[in-house]
């Protein structure tokens, strides 16, 4: 990459992260993006598509048939659990997937951006293949096309703009250096999603969670601490991200978890990414084309040298289509979860990344950066762990309330 494209990219990925600041203050103050309360499950109507072939349906039905067969094992006994199980079930699906998706896509993004070191067109092109999917499902009726209000509109806008800009830098820091490096960094997203849920959005967990994050910030920066890979246009566009994307999981969640249609018909976690995508390519072309203008076809062309141009056309598609099939399968998890659990399963997922890159890269991890990661992931374990803890207490505690508030006083009637 050369000096100019790399002043360029870190003056624009600056301005990147000085819009997300100001467009996250000025959610704090947005009605129509107030967090809701995180739901465990969706309605079924919430998440309800068209019979198709496609991930949500295979995972639905994978988790149905379990539960039907559970059911008969069981005589019929314990619903309750059997259910909650087969819920269980459906989100480790959309895990599994999501981490297969996600590990594939970040070998392909990487090997491309080897050729092309255009990170900006090269992000800007993948929100287009993934536009151009969901445009397909749309017009051939294979999913229901979504119909937003002005309200969702405003919504979907905002979720664009975050996953544009986290995108963007994501790709930055790829291209700046190895993909281990990019996602140790990035493993501090959990802490990024606490912050903006209790700053922007007034989500407070108990100060033991929060105690919890210590070892994560202090893993990550001991494992970039004399890293030998180490680079600050990687380390901020990818701390950068992290501030995005933590923005554009609770906003998301917001849009889901909104009812009565106040957003659209047919919004269901897979379409509300999908014109969050038509959003985000939209809003990524004045970027690349200041950032990088047209040098995208003297890379283009030289990379031509010693490829071909079905090979590169092949590579950009299917890095595309990768990146917009993890991201559906994420936001179906999404539904299903808090933001912050997303958050803690996304960095769990960059230990399978990491192993994958230095596998196929052959980029080595310094024994500090190894122990680093290790302590910074073990972190966010813990994290998980203690936050579900108190969410249990917090929950026993206002199910005792609901309890004394029932029962009747001395005179035989019921507390008012």
């Amino acid at each position: 990459m050369t000096a100019p494209t790399k002043l360029a990219i870190m003056k624009y990925g600056c301005l990147l992260v000085l819009l997300i600041g100001t467009s996250a203050v000025s959610a704090k103050t947005s009605p129509s993006l107030a967090l809701k309360p995180a739901l465990v499950t969706q309605s079924p109507s919430a998440l309800s598509l068209p019979a198709t072939a496609d991930l949500d349906s295979i995972t639905r039905g994978v988790a149905h048939t379990t539960k039907s067969f559970l059911e008969k094992t069981r005589g019929g006994d314990d619903a309750e659990e059997v259910g909650v199980a087969a819920g269980r079930l459906k989100v480790g699906s959309y895990f599994a997937i999501w981490y297969i998706l996600n590990i594939v896509y970040n070998i392909l993004n990487k090997k491309y951006l080897n050729i092309i070191p255009a990170p900006l067109t090269v992000g800007s092109l993948q929100f287009l293949v993934g536009s151009l999917y969901a445009l397909t499902l749309w017009t051939t009726r294979l999913r229901a096309a979504p119909v937003l209000t002005s309200k969702g509109k405003t919504a979907v806008n905002k979720v664009g703009f975050y996953h544009m800009s986290g995108q963007e830098l994501s790709m930055m820091s790829l291209g700046a250096g190895p993909v281990s490096f990019t996602h140790i960094v990035k493993a501090l997203e959990p802490f990024f999603s606490a912050v903006v849920s209790a700053v922007i959005f007034g989500k407070w967990m108990h100060p033991v969670v929060y105690a919890t994050l210590i070892p994560v910030v202090g893993g990550v920066a001991y494992a970039c601490l004399k890293e030998r890979s180490f680079s600050w246009l990687a380390f901020w566009t990818a701390m950068g991200s992290n501030l995005a994307f933590a923005l554009r999981a609770v906003v998301s969640k917001s849009a889901l978890d909104a009812s009565g249609g106040e957003l659209g018909e047919n919004l269901t976690s897979v379409n509300l990414f999908g014109v969050v995508t038509i959003m985000a390519f939209i809003q990524s072309i004045p970027l690349f084309l200041l950032g990088e203008g047209l040098s995208f076809i003297d890379l283009w062309k030289k990379a031509l040298s010693n490829h071909s141009s079905l090979y590169l056309v092949r590579g950009l598609v299917l890095s595309g289509l990768f990146h917009y099939l993890n991201n559906e399968v994420m936001y179906l998890a999404l539904s299903n979860v808090h933001p912050v659990t997303l958050a803690v399963g996304n960095t769990m997922k960059r230990v399978f990344i990491v192993v994958a890159s230095v596998l196929v890269f052959n980029n080595p991890i310094s024994v500090q950066a190894a122990i680093g990661s290790v302590i910074g992931i073990g972190g966010v374990l813990l994290y998980s762990l203690t936050k579900q803890h108190y969410e249990e207490l917090e929950k026993k505690r206002m199910e005792e309330e609901a309890t004394m508030a029932g029962k009747p006083n001395r005179l035989g009637r019921g507390k008012k």
